[in-house]
C-alpha cells in the first residue's frame, strides 16, 4: 500500500501516461481508445447536463436574468481550474489524473481523499441524473414511476460501459452531439423569433425582458446570489477531460485543444442560450422542476417541439450519468485500488480494458438514487445536487492547491515544466479558491442545501477513519514505503 508521507516525489512525472499494470492486484491495462472526435465531444458533453437543462428552471425563477451574470463568473472560475488541471495533465497525462497528482504533490492522504471524494461526487451526481430522467419520462407517461425509469437507465448504461471504452466513447459522442445540436437549434429559433417575430410569442419577445420585468435581479441581489450552488452544479463534468487523459490518443495535443475551447462552449451553451431564452420569454414564466428549454419551446408554439426538446434533455441526463456517473467513478475507484487506497480486487480489468468490478460497485451504490426517488421524489433532486456540488468544490479546490505545489516543484527543479501553463498563477489559484469558499458559505447558510454540509462532514469522518485503518494495516504488514511509487504505464489500444 502506498501510504507514505512523501510529498516531493515529482520524479513520477516522466511524461508516461499511467493506467494500470505493475501494481499489486492489477490485472490489466487501459486502452488508448478515445480519439480526437470523442475527446472533444466528451469535453463538450461534460459541460451540458441536468444542471442547465433542468436546474436552470429553479435558478431562473429565483434570480431572474441576473442568473446570466453568475454563469459568466462561474464559467470563468471553472476555466481557471481547468487550465490548472491542463498544465498538470500535459506535464504527465495519467489515469486517475487529479487524484494521482494530489498523491504526488500533496501526499498519499490527499490522493486517497481526492479519489474517493470524486467517486462519491459523481455517484451522487449520477443519482441526480437518473432522478431527472424519471421526471422527463413523465412528460410522455405521467403515471410511470420515476424510480422505474431510474432503474432501467442505470442498468442499460452499466452494460454499455461494461463492453469497452470504445462503446462508452461512441455512445457519449452521440449523446453530446444531440445536446449540442439542440442548443444551437434553440439559439437559432430564438433569434428568429426575436428578429422576424414569428410564433405565438413573436409579438412580445424582446431583449427588454432582461431588465424590464422587475429588473435584472427581480427578487433582490441576495436571492440571486443564492443560486450559485445551482450554477456550479451545472458545470459539474467539466473536469472529465482529466479523467479521460489515461485513455486519450495524443493527450499532449487533444487535452489543451479541448480546454482552450471552454470559453467558447461556456459562452454558447450557457450564456448564449439563457440570453436567448430570457429574451424570448420573460423570466417570470419559468418555475422549479420544469426545464426552461421545454417551457420555452412550448411557449413558442412549434408543433411537437416541446416533446423533441424533452427527448434532448432526457439524453443530456443519460449522457451525464454515462460519462460521469459510471465511466469516471469506475476509473477513480480503480485508481484508489492501484494506489493501495481501496480493496485490491477493484483494480482488476477485463481484456477490453474495463475496470468491471469497480464499475459494478459504482452502479450498485448509484442504485441508492432509485431508492431516494421511491421514498422522496419531490425533494430528491435538491438533496442530491447539493451533495454533488459540495464534493465538486472539494475536488476543484484540491486541483488548484495541487497546481500550486506543482509550480513550487518546478521552481525547485524537482518537476519538469509543462508547455501549457495556467495564466496568472498563483494569483488566479487564490481567486478561484476564494470563490469556492464563498459558495461553500452560501451552501451552509441555505437551509435547503445545508444537508450537503452534514453529508460531507460525515464523509470526511469516513475518509479519516478509512485512511487510519489502511495505514495501520500497511504498518502491520511492513508494506509502508518511504516514497510514492511511480504510476504504471499504459498500452496502446489493441481493440
Amino acid at each position: 500500500m502506498d501510504l507514505s508521507g512523501d510529498t516531493g516525489t515529482a520524479t513520477a512525472g516522466t511524461g508516461a501516461a499511467s493506467g494500470g499494470s505493475g501494481e499489486p492486484g492489477d490485472s490489466g491495462t487501459y486502452k488508448r481508445a478515445l480519439g480526437t472526435r470523442q475527446i472533444q465531444m466528451i469535453a463538450i458533453g461534460g459541460t451540458i447536463g441536468t444542471g442547465l437543462f433542468l436546474g436552470a428552471g429553479t435558478a431562473i425563477s429565483q434570480a431572474g436574468p441576473s442568473l446570466i451574470i453568475w454563469y459568466i463568473i462561474a464559467g470563468t472560475i471553472l476555466f481557471l481550474v481547468m487550465r490548472a488541471l491542463g498544465e498538470l495533465l500535459t506535464h504527465r497525462p495519467v489515469a486517475g489524473s487529479f487524484a494521482e497528482y494530489a498523491r504526488t504533490f500533496l501526499g498519499p492522504f490527499w490522493g486517497y481523499a481526492t479519489a474517493w471524494t470524486y467517486w462519491i461526487m459523481w455517484v451522487t451526481t449520477g443519482m441526480a441524473e437518473i432522478t431527472a430522467a424519471g421526471q422527463y419520462i413523465r412528460y410522455w407517461f405521467p403515471d410511470f414511476a420515476e424510480w422505474k425509469t431510474a432503474l432501467i437507465s442505470l442498468i442499460v448504461l452499466f452494460f454499455v460501459n461494461l463492453v469497452s471504452v470504445k462503446a462508452f466513447g461512441e455512445l457519449e459522442f452521440w449523446f453530446a452531439l444531440i445536446k449540442v445540436l439542440a442548443i444551437v437549434a434553440m439559439i437559432l429559433i430564438g433569434l428568429a423569433v426575436l428578429v422576424i417575430g414569428f410564433s405565438d410569442v413573436g409579438d412580445t419577445a424582446s431583449p427588454t425582458h432582461l431588465w424590464a420585468d422587475g429588473g435584472i435581479a427581480p427578487n433582490g441581489v441576495w436571492d440571486s446570489v443564492m443560486t450559485l450552488q445551482i450554477v456550479l452544479f451545472a458545470y459539474l463534468g467539466v473536469e472529465l477531460v482529466g479523467v479521460t487523459a489515461g485513455e486519450a490518443k495524443d493527450p499532449q495535443k487533444n487535452i489543451p485543444r479541448a480546454i482552450n475551447s471552454l470559453p467558447l462552449r461556456f459562452g454558447l451553451f450557457y450564456v448564449g442560450t439563457l440570453l436567448v431564452i430570457l429574451s424570448v420569454v420573460s423570466w417570470s414564466e419559468f418555475g422549479p422542476g420544469v426545464s426552461p428549454f421545454v417551457a420555452a419551446f412550448g411557449k413558442i408554439g412549434i408543433p411537437a417541439a416541446a416533446g423533441i426538446v424533452n427527448f434532448v434533455v432526457l439524453t443530456a441526463a443519460l449522457s451525464s450519468c454515462n460519462a460521469g456517473g459510471l465511466y469516471s467513478t469506475a476509473r477513480m475507484l480503480r485508481t484508489a485500488s492501484v494506489n493501495g487506497h481501496g480493496p485490491r480486487p477493484l483494480a482488476k480489468m477485463t481484456g477490453r480494458g474495463v475496470p468491471a468490478l469497480a464499475l459494478f460497485v459504482s452502479a450498485c451504490v448509484m442504485g441508492l438514487g432509485v431508492w431516494v426517488n421511491a421514498v422522496d421524489p419531490d425533494n430528491a433532486f435538491v438533496y442530491i445536487t447539493s451533495v454533488s456540488t459540495g464534493g465538486a468544490i472539494m475536488v476543484w479546490s484540491v486541483i488548484l492547491v495541487t497546481h500550486l505545489r506543482y509550480r513550487r516543484a518546478v521552481a525547485a527543479g524537482t518537476a519538469t515544466a509543462s508547455h501549457y501553463r495556467m495564466p496568472g498563477a498563483p494569483y488566479t489559484n487564490w481567486l478561484a479558491l476564494t470563490f469556492f469558499a464563498l459558495v461553500s458559505a452560501l451552501i451552509v447558510y441555505n437551509t435547503e442545501t445545508r444537508v450537503a454540509v452534514y453529508v460531507m462532514g460525515v464523509w470526511v469522518i469516513f475518509l479519516l477513519i478509512g485512511y487510519a485503518v489502511l495505514r495501520r494495516g500497511a504498518k502491520a504488514s511492513g508494506t509502508l514505503p518511504t516514497q510514492a511509487t511511480a504510476p504504471p504505464t499504459l498500452t496502446k489500444d489493441s481493440d
